[in-house]
Order: structure tokens, then C-alpha cells, then sequence
């Protein structure tokens, strides 16, 4: 494996891009400049914990609606739980070494980093 950010391996960053959303992708982002394997791991950890951010905030202020605030509800509830899996999913593809894409934003995430 190749070394990266304070002499990590680059599965570990990889995988701590994910711990904490947005704010540990967005430090990968600024502090590693070389390793493109964990750029993309940064990158997609950014965008997809700010896009299921922003969905969960939507439903959670949405839930009030009459007559079916219960179904969004169980809407944001399901975003929850989606969350929750793929946190831990993409940890464990980050750490076992693979770069494993996303749906839609994997594509553009990877074009990104391999320009």
C-alpha cells in the first residue's frame, strides 16, 4: 500500500475520509494534494454526506405537512438508515483498498480526480 497524509497508509485516510462526512472529505481534500485514491474517497465523501445532509434537513422540515407528514417520515427515516449503511459500506470498501464509485456521483467524482 502507498503512504499518505502523516504517513497513513492510503486505505486508512481513505477510510477515515468517510468518519466524520463532509468535514473529514473536505480536510482530505485540503491537506492531501498527491494520492489520487484518496482524493477520490475525500471528494465522494463530501458530496454524498452533504447530498443526504441536505435531503434529511428537506424531509426533517417537511414532516410537519398535514395528512402526510407521516410518510415523510418514514421517508427521512429511510434516508437515516441509507446513511448509515453506506457510511459503513464505503469505510469498508475504503479500507480494503478499493475505490468503490457511487451511483452517478462516483462517475463524475473519479473524472474529477483523474483530469
Amino acid at each position: 500500500m502507498k503512504k499518505s497524509l502523516f504517513g497513513l497508509e492510503e486505505n486508512v485516510v481513505g477510510a477515515l475520509c468517510y468518519a466524520f462526512g463532509f468535514v473529514t472529505g473536505i480536510a482530505a481534500l485540503i491537506l492531501e494534494k498527491e494520492n489520487k485514491f484518496v482524493r477520490f474517497h475525500a471528494l465522494q465523501s463530501t458530496i454524498w454526506s452533504l447530498f443526504l445532509g441536505v435531503i434529511g434537513w428537506v424531509l426533517g422540515h417537511l414532516v410537519w405537512v398535514p395528512l402526510i407528514g407521516w410518510l415523510i417520515g418514514i421517508a427521512a427515516g429511510l434516508v437515516g438508515l441509507l446513511s448509515f449503511v453506506s457510511w459503513i459500506f464505503l469505510m469498508v470498501k475504503a479500507w480494503s483498498g478499493e475505490s468503490f464509485k457511487l451511483p452517478v456521483i462516483g462517475d463524475a467524482v473519479w473524472n474529477q480526480i483523474n483530469k
